[in-house]
């Protein structure tokens, strides 16, 4: 419910974002930089956020991501209800201004990713609570739970978008959202935290019942201090360095389609905020089914490693496919994207948490988000410079990404990690 609720309140945006930030005077290098300064801020913050929930608990950290998010919502809103006021022009031949709402918005936005690291939290959170038996299904429950916040909120975002009040009702709309996941954490999640020690009778007992601090599976703080949590140590693990190289890989492909995307609908084909929110609905749908039941019977019947290069190879087609600009293909290619990360993308997370203890859960899942962020630091960054020379064809860069990590699960064994099968 929480990572729901989490990607509804971003989703509900996203369709409008690109046509926001023309509005207000930017252009595509400014919608590239602004998508590349959420990753920026969270590469700083994700870790430390990981970290901590793994010594106070995933709840508390959840809560403090989560109102970050709230307050960052709220200075989009602010944005919006400010005049147009130029800071400054520049650009060349695509030439833009930096107004002071979309300045504001990059604060918000940097606001958003500092405190973003409630995905990687989740992630934690679920790995402490589930059992081996059912880690590849959960997953997948997961990341559908995802899909659907990407079903929903696009569509929503047309209706929302096409009312007088235009792009701002979507951008409330997402604050709401955020206050409700807010009140989701406090009263619907248990906290997971380390042991403090026997609790005495009386009134320390009470103080702790009143505040709902769980003691079921924690683990004490000299456990927690002797966990591995540096870089240096957490790719010491054997076959962490593997693992996150999937991870940056498959962040750096999709943040060039996830930026190259709404530009080529938008320019080239003259989509409207309703037809990309159709479109993102449609994708997320087909994501979900792969994501829950095929999934479910893919992992009963076929090995982790196997699931993974299938789910690789598929999103190697798929970005090919999409590169080649053709109307027909572009929803076929949808299709292939939606499916190929439906089971490859729950089922690498699943593989993730088995990585090392339960005390590290949260510092390899902040480190993890860390080289996503750097990845779509890039992706964002330059896929925008790159998109103006290369068009359609950026996303048959993302295709040869895929393809190289298709290399690296095709390794020997001896320096891949060992990818295991619930008994």
């Amino acid at each position: 419910m929480v990572n729901f609720i989490g990607v509804l309140g971003y989703s509900v945006v996203m369709p409008i974002l690109i046509f926001m930030v023309r509005d207000l005077g930017g252009n595509a290098l400014l919608y590239g930089a602004l998508g590349a300064v959420y990753p920026f801020f969270q590469f700083f913050g994700a870790p430390r956020l990981g970290k901590l929930s793994d010594r106070i608990g995933r709840k508390r950290v959840l809560l403090l991501s989560q109102g970050g998010t709230l307050l960052a919502w709220i200075l989009f809103i602010t944005a919006l209800l400010l005049p147009k006021w130029t800071l400054w022009e520049g650009g060349q031949s695509d030439s833009y201004v930096m107004t002071v709402p979309l300045a504001l918005i990059f604060l918000a936005r940097m606001l958003d990713g500092y405190t973003g690291g409630n995905v990687s939290v989740a992630n934690a959170y679920l790995a402490d609570v589930t059992d081996e038996n059912d880690r590849e299904a959960n997953f997948g429950k997961m990341a559908s739970a995802s899909s659907l916040g990407m079903v929903i909120g696009p569509a929503f975002a047309g209706l929302l978008a096409s009312t007088v009040l235009g792009t701002l009702l979507p951008v409330i709309a997402a604050a709401v959202i955020s206050l409700i996941a807010l009140f989701v954490i406090q009263y619907r999640m248990y906290e997971n935290r380390p042991c403090e020690g026997p609790i005495r009778e009386g009134k320390a007992k009470s103080i702790r019942q009143f505040f709902q601090v769980e003691q079921k599976d924690c683990y004490t703080n000299n456990e927690a201090s002797e966990a591995k949590t540096t870089w240096s140590e957490v790719l010491a693990i054997k076959g962490m360095p593997v693992m996150f190289a999937v991870y940056f890989l498959t962040w750096l492909a999709f943040s060039f389609y996830y930026l190259g995307m709404p530009l080529y609908v938008s320019d080239d084909l003259g989509w409207t905020t309703t037809e990309l929110g159709l479109f993102l609905t449609g994708t997320s749908l087909i994501m979900i089914l792969f994501q829950g039941p095929v999934l479910r019977w893919l992992s009963k019947h076929r090995s982790p490693q196997w699931i993974l290069i299938s789910g690789a190879v598929i999103l190697t087609i798929g970005f090919g496919v999409i590169a080649t600009g053709k109307l027909p293909l572009i929803i076929l290619a949808g299709i292939l994207l939606a499916a190929g990360n439906g089971i490859m993308w729950p089922t690498y997370l699943s593989q993730l948490s088995r990585m090392g203890t339960p005390q590290v859960q949260g510092a390899v899942q902040g480190y993890a988000s860390s080289l996503g962020s750097v990845a779509s630091m890039i992706g964002m960054l330059g896929g925008g410079l790159l998109y103006a020379e290369l068009h359609t064809q950026l996303f048959a860069l993302s295709s040869l990404l895929f393809a190289i990590l298709l290399v690296l699960l095709l390794l020997p064994k001896d320096r891949t990690p060992k990818l295991t099968q619930p008994v």
